[in-house]
């Protein structure tokens, strides 16, 4: 194994670790620090991805299952499989099924999202919320995202974003940085979580950095919307 190889295992080996330490308390945490805007920012996602009817959608590091849950609230006609490398992230989503969705098509698989367990041109849509921040290669990911996609199917990813606004970035720095790890610390039970999630964003790819790659990725049409000043984005692409 490569230096650069062993870098990226112990990266992930850290932020799964990291994932699994804040799993029971992940939900109510996002809620107190966004002030439950978070829940807008997905289904402005979900309505950017436009899913077709009985469509199989596949959510991306899908963690507990907030995305997966709004696509069948928005549509109860989709198939969603989510797939996420914590264990124990999946059991909370698992748990939620019981509660949200007990009669609905969804699947909650443990996995890697640059090693997909699916075959080629598996879906009609794919969605990631919150985490390619967290991944250990961008490229390699999208690349493999592309690959179980079906021609015109699209891609739909969510994350916090470097604000073009100088002034709203010192503003939101001194949030994300300042603020965060400390509620983070004391609603979500791990302040080194929650240090570690806002610094995730120093060397994450800008807006137009990201949709860069999303088409040397291959992929086409490809876009992003600004939310919250530039704070949050949408990014999105279309499978040739």
């Amino acid at each position: 194994m490569t230096e650069t190889q062993q870098n990226r295992t112990d990266k992930g080996a850290y932020v799964r670790d990291m994932f699994a330490t804040i799993a029971p308390r992940y939900d109510t945490a996002n809620r107190v620090l966004t002030g439950g805007m978070d829940e807008g920012w997905r289904k402005t996602a979900i309505d950017l991805l436009a899913p077709p009817a009985n469509g199989r959608i596949l959510d991306l590091c899908c963690g507990t299952g907030d995305v997966s849950f709004h696509l069948l609230r928005r549509d109860p006609s989709l198939h969603v499989t989510g797939i996420d490398f914590c264990e124990p992230m999946l059991a909370g989503a698992r748990a939620r099924t019981l509660r949200e969705a007990p009669s609905k098509d969804v699947t909650f698989l443990e996995g890697d999202v640059m090693s997909l367990p699916f075959e080629e041109n598996s879906f009609d849509g794919a969605t990631m919320g919150f985490s390619m921040r967290n991944v250990v290669d961008i490229g390699g990911t999208l690349a493999e995202v592309q690959r179980v996609l079906r021609s015109g199917a699209r891609f739909v990813n969510l994350d916090v974003s470097k604000a073009p606004s100088a002034l709203l970035r010192r503003a939101f720095n001194l949030y994300f940085y300042g603020l965060v790890p400390l509620l983070g610390g004391l609603v979500g039970g791990s302040r080194r979580a929650y240090t570690y999630l806002p610094q995730s964003l120093t060397h994450h790819p800008n807006a137009d950095q990201l949709a860069d790659r999303f088409a040397a990725a291959g992929f086409i049409d490809c876009g992003y919307q600004r939310l919250m000043g530039g704070t949050i984005a949408i990014h999105y692409g279309t499978k040739p």
